[in-house]
Parts: structure tokens; sequence; C-alpha cells
């Protein structure tokens, strides 16, 4: 079965239109900002200080927001040698059971990359702890030693004066100082800044598996990986192009 994508409703095409667009943005802006690099330092003797480290943060931003949208279109490499000796129905269950140990992972991925992010912006981390909000018990107290705790965010420690080492303020320098720096001048960047990409990305990533569960529950798509089907595409493409040579 395929798991080619093929987005449902005008929404769905512009979402998806958008999302391809800003991965080619990012990768073109990435592939500009490096060439400029490269003539100004070995045509004019100068160069973008923040550069390189620009293009570093894009390259992060590609690859994070890549896995996401890699999810959504069914594009994964995996070994499928046992689940193709599966039946169909054997195929579907281990499916599942993939996506459901994908989407827990992906949870905890999502909470370890709010509680990296959150102190850069001067928001509360979680509890620190494997599950939000569970903290140990006294022994005998609650199920299996384990309690609920009062709330689920725990205070942590301001980190919104970290700045990037070159990359300048482009826009709103005086918003972001009386709001993330206590009114205090930043020279850079702030850093959660770009360091946000990390719990959209991984948040959208999440999601994108929630979907996934949801195809292969409703029989759309049989596996979280691409398929053969692209393996024998290339060799139709290939026999195709050595017939017209």
């Amino acid at each position: 079965m395929s798991g080619a994508f093929q987005p449902k409703g005008r929404l769905g095409a512009i979402v998806h239109n958008i999302e391809e667009s800003l991965i080619a943005l990012l990768l073109g802006l990435m592939t500009l900002v490096t060439f400029i690099n490269v003539v100004m330092r070995y045509g004019f003797n100068s160069q973008l200080i923040w550069g390189l480290e620009v293009t570093l943060i894009l390259f992060a931003w590609l690859v994070l927001f890549g896995i996401a949208y890699g999810f959504k279109v069914v594009s994964h490499l995996g070994v499928d040698a046992v689940i193709n000796l599966a039946s169909p129905s054997g195929k579907k269950i281990l499916g599942i059971i993939a996506a459901a140990a994908c989407i827990l992972y992906a949870a905890l991925l999502m909470k370890g990359a709010w509680d990296y992010w959150a102190p850069f912006a001067g928001l509360d981390a979680t509890t620190g702890r494997v599950f939000p909000g569970i903290v140990a018990a006294e022994e005998g107290a609650g199920f299996f030693g384990l309690t609920f705790a009062d709330g689920i965010f725990a205070n942590s420690r301001d980190q919104g004066w970290y700045e990037t080492d070159h990359v300048p303020i482009p826009f709103a320098q005086t918003w972001l100082e009386n709001t993330f720096n206590l009114g205090e001048a930043y020279e850079k960047l702030p850093r959660f800044i770009p360091y946000a990409m990390l719990p959209f990305a991984v948040g959208l990533m999440l999601y994108r598996l929630v979907q996934l569960m949801v195809r292969l529950v409703r029989g759309e798509i049989d596996s979280l990986i691409v398929s053969h089907e692209a393996e024998d595409a290339v060799e139709d493409a290939g026999a195709s192009l050595s017939k017209e040579t």
C-alpha cells in the first residue's frame, strides 16, 4: 500500500505548500549566506562575521523541521525485513506498536526540548522528572510508590540574557530587551529565538506521529517508513533511461 501523502482539502494543500516552501527557503538561505561569505572571503578579503553561525542555525532548523515533514509524507528510511514477513493484519499491528513507541519517545523528547529551551526565554521548565508532575512518594503511598506533584512546572534559572556569539538583532530589539532581559541591552540576538525551533519542531513531530497512528488505524498506510515502491521507481527510471540511450 502506498504511503504517499496527499493533502486533503484546500487548507491542507495550503499548509503543505507552506511547509515545503519553508524547507526550500531554509535551504536557499543557507546556500546564499555561504556563497556570499565565500565570495567576500576570497574576492574581497572580508567576511560576514555572523555568516557561519547563521548557517549553523538554519541547518539545525532545516534538520528539525525536516524530521517532522518526513513523518508527514512517510519518507523516513527503515529496516522492514521482519515486517515484510508478517501478514497484512500483522504488519498493521506491528506498525501501530511502532507508532505508539515513537509517540512515547517524542513525548519524552518534547519534555526535554521544552526544559532546554524554556530557561532561555525566561519561562519555567517542567519538574525535571521523566513524567512531568509525578514525584516519588513515601513508601506505601500512591500507585507504585508514585504520587502527583502540586504543579507541572518548576521554577528554573532565567537565562534570557544569553546571547548568540555574532548574530545581530534584525528587529524589535527594544521589545526583546524589555520583555526578556529586564530592560538591559542586548548586543547580539538572544539565544531563545534560534533555540525556539527545538520545542516547535519536536511538538510538530509529535503531532505528525499521532496523525500517522490515525492513518495506520484507518488502513491508509501500513508502515511508518517508506516502502520499496521508491526503489522500484528508481529502477524503472534507470531502465527507461537505458532504453533511451
